[in-house]
């Protein structure tokens, strides 16, 4: 294991200590987390051949919003508020559809054409002297990227996903990202446990090793990390010239490969690119992935995540495609053991906050960027519920000055 040499520096020059164990179990601090990180910075809902025609949507649950991204008679992919403007019922419903020609309430059957403007309330004389053009579905911030949908639901600090994701821009490029498709529906589940505990699992490889004898065997003696400014990161593995100890890896490594205009140094390579600040696009030789985690609970998240492939394949390629699966369904579940004994242990009396290795700067660089929004999580003790969003203002305006 290793990290990018300008993520080296001498062993006793930082601070190795994470966030404290507060953090992970505080109802108000989760509400703070909701509007200083999750409404306030971009968030993945989908991709566009997820909606390729007219009418398709996806939704988007987080906290007390939700949304819809919608393909328009245009073409064009739009976002807005998943709530009627009558009396506040989702619009649509379901993880994704397909409205025919409008998007109708199931409440009160209030019509919206698909681009946003009402077109017609249910009874429309029961409302006297009513302007439609005042009653169209909110709008909801939305990017495309590299085929990625975005939305963010109040103004943050990052610029448009181009220029965020600039520094990755030429090396996801190369693998057509737009051109894929996805191998099913969006798949999301529910843990029991405080979003970071899953995040600071995935910004590390140090427990690559002894927790992921699959990973280990495909990539583990090449990974490598390197964080960059803004909470960008990026992890690679570079395929073992002697893989193939599990059955799943060793077959594997015999079919992937990727397609011939694939680069070279990219065809046995996978990369994790970490997006601030939860979510995770994935590139293979087959395949881009999504995932992130989603709070739903001091306790809980919501891990949402979806596959898309190249719109052709080989039949060698369809079965790498199905043993990365494999390998990365057994990742999963082993990180999602692993995230559950990390999250119960912050209550434990024992419990005396990390002590974070070298090879775990990525643990420790995700806290720092949280800190910058919420300076609050530099107090080793809670401040009072009622008190949080003060005391954590007041730390800001402190750092600003």
């Amino acid at each position: 294991m290793k990290l990018e040499d300008a993520n080296l520096a001498a062993a006793n020059d930082w601070d190795r200590r994470g966030l404290p164990g507060w953090t992970y179990h505080n109802e108000a601090l989760l509400k703070l987390e909701t509007q200083e990180l999750f409404l306030s910075h971009w968030q993945i809902v989908g991709h566009v051949n997820d909606i390729p025609k007219t009418g398709d949507y996806l939704t988007f649950d987080i906290a007390h919003e939700r949304a819809v991204v919608i393909r328009g008679d245009d073409g064009v992919i739009r976002g807005f508020h998943n709530l009627c403007r009558h009396r506040g019922s989702r619009v649509v419903v379901g993880v994704s559809g397909h409205c025919k020609n409008a998007m109708v309430c199931p409440f009160h059957g209030w019509v919206y054409n698909l681009d946003g403007t009402l077109r017609g309330a249910a009874r429309p004389n029961s409302y006297v002297g009513m302007d439609r053009s005042q009653f169209g579905l909110k709008p909801v911030e939305t990017d495309v990227w590299m085929g990625f949908v975005f939305v963010r639901f109040r103004p943050g600090p990052q610029p448009g996903m181009a220029e965020y994701m600039k520094p990755f821009a030429e090396e996801i490029a190369a693998y057509r990202p737009e051109e894929m498709v996805p191998t099913g529906k969006i798949w999301s589940t529910t843990l029991p446990v405080n979003w970071k505990s899953v995040r600071d699992v995935d910004n590390e490889g140090y427990h690559v090793p002894m927790a992921h004898p699959g990973l280990q065997d495909l990539y583990g003696a090449s990974y490598v990390d390197t964080l960059l400014d803004d909470g960008l990161n990026c992890a690679k593995g570079t395929f073992n010239a002697h893989a193939g100890r599990t059955w799943s890896v060793r077959n594997y490594v015999k079919l992937a490969g990727g397609p011939d205009w694939l680069p070279e140094n990219l065809r046995r390579v996978w990369s994790y690119y970490g997006l601030f600040p939860n979510g995770v696009i994935v590139t293979t030789p087959e395949t881009i992935q999504f995932y992130q985690e989603l709070p739903k609970g001091p306790q809980s998240s919501v891990i949402r995540s979806m596959t898309y492939r190249r719109p052709e394949e080989t039949r060698e390629q369809k079965v790498a495609r199905y043993l990365s699966f494999r390998i990365d369904r057994d990742t999963y579940q082993e990180d999602t053991q692993l995230s559950i004994w990390s999250n119960e242990s912050m209550k434990s009396s024992a419990f005396d906050n990390f002590h974070l290795s070298d090879l775990e700067r990525g643990v420790r660089a995700h806290h720092d960027q949280m800190r910058k929004f919420l300076p609050i999580l530099n107090l080793e003790k809670a401040p009072k519920d009622d008190e949080m969003e003060q005391v954590n203002a007041a730390l800001r305006e402190t750092s600003v000055n």
